[in-house]
């Protein structure tokens, strides 16, 4: 799957997130311990092995505040982990039975319409055929159950908008 790029957080950022940089809301992230299987880290795009020191957090997948730039609670692992950089979908976008998925214009703004609830089975086939859209930018992939952002869907060859 080489057309399409998930984008783990930036590695500056979780560094800085990690060395108790403020979140979206301006606090640190709070320190605590994963449990069970159900704490997907957001650098890595792999979910944070039991009893691992873990970090919880919001974000905002952003550059700047706006109306359609959510913010959230998101999970990171507390110690270093490499960001993601495999090909296929990442482990934290095969755990659950289906996903939410939004195309964004290069302006950071929803493109109305776009967003969606998939199976599993369907989150590539819809996030392609929302990137074959020209006025679509990216395709944010957020938890269908709890709205938490879990990553960004570029087109392989794409960059972010400035």
């Amino acid at each position: 799957m080489t057309d399409l790029c998930f984008m783990p957080l930036p590695s500056d950022a979780v560094r800085a997130l990690r060395a108790g940089g403020p979140d979206a809301h301006g606090q640190p992230a709070e320190r605590t311990r994963a449990t069970g299987a159900g704490n997907p880290c957001r650098h890595c795009l792999d979910f944070i092995p039991e009893g691992q020191e873990m970090l919880i957090l919001a974000w905002r997948p952003f550059p700047a505040a706006q109306p359609y730039a959510e913010t959230g609670p998101i999970f990171l692992c507390a110690q270093d982990c490499a960001a993601w950089d495999g090909p296929g979908v990442p482990p934290i976008l095969r755990s659950s039975p289906d996903y939410l998925l939004k195309g964004y214009g290069a302006d950071w703004r929803i493109c109305y319409g776009t967003g969606r609830v998939v199976p599993q089975a369907e989150l590539v086939a819809y996030a392609r055929a929302l990137l074959a859209r020209p006025e679509i930018a990216f395709v944010d992939v957020r938890s269908a159950r709890n709205n938490c952002f879990q990553t960004r869907i570029l087109r392989a060859s794409a960059r972010l908008p400035e």
